[in-house]
């Protein structure tokens, strides 16, 4: 069998890894400041929550949508701290009350993304989304750890991870796509 880190080279064959109930490696997983790291995947790191939003607060999240939406194309790079690959929110009902689904994928281990998420809102001087969602902490712009263990406490870990191009960081993807387009300037300046 090929190490994990030869596996993390090979950027060349789609790989999907199978990870355990609870979403870590082994008895003793890597742990980061805040407690247990989730593993790097093929789709390189991330974390899902799913958690029961206030009644009432629907329209909230669509409008928070809008305004993140308008915030990213008015400065392309706003959220570029946090190494995203992709977001995905959902909003949907279970049993007549309605549950937010949060899944984000990105190049830094949990410990720092929620780090700069926390220290972006706050640079930013606006609010997370998440101040929506039942028992959310007060104190999360002053308290990283409390904004860690809601994830936490609410974090859905996967069970499979499929990666095309795997452990291909955000920032190796842009790069390429640049090489690309120069080579395709370079071969059209020279028709």
């Amino acid at each position: 069998m090929a190490t994990t880190t030869s596996l993390q080279n090979d950027w060349t064959k789609p790989l999907a890894t199978a990870i355990p109930k609870g979403g870590f490696f082994g008895d003793k997983p890597e742990r980061g400041r805040y407690g247990p790291i989730f593993p790097k995947t093929p789709a390189c790191y991330g974390f899902s929550i799913l958690a029961k939003i206030i009644p009432g607060r629907e329209e909230v999240f669509y409008e928070h949508a809008k305004k993140l939406e308008k915030a990213v194309a008015d400065k392309p790079d706003c959220l570029a701290v946090l190494k995203l690959h992709y977001l995905r929110w959902l909003l949907f009902p279970v049993k007549g009350e309605t549950y937010f689904m949060y899944q984000g994928i990105f190049d830094t281990d949990f410990d720092k993304y929620t780090e700069d998420a926390v220290a972006l809102f706050s640079a930013y001087g606006i609010n997370t989304v998440f101040e929506n969602l039942e028992d959310f902490p007060k104190d999360w712009k002053t308290n990283p750890s409390s904004f860690v263990q809601y994830v936490r406490d609410h974090q859905c870990p996967s069970f499979l991870e499929y990666g095309e191009y795997p452990f291909v960081s955000a920032d190796e993807i842009k790069k390429a796509l640049q090489l690309k387009a120069s080579f395709s300037a370079m071969l059209d300046q020279m028709q």
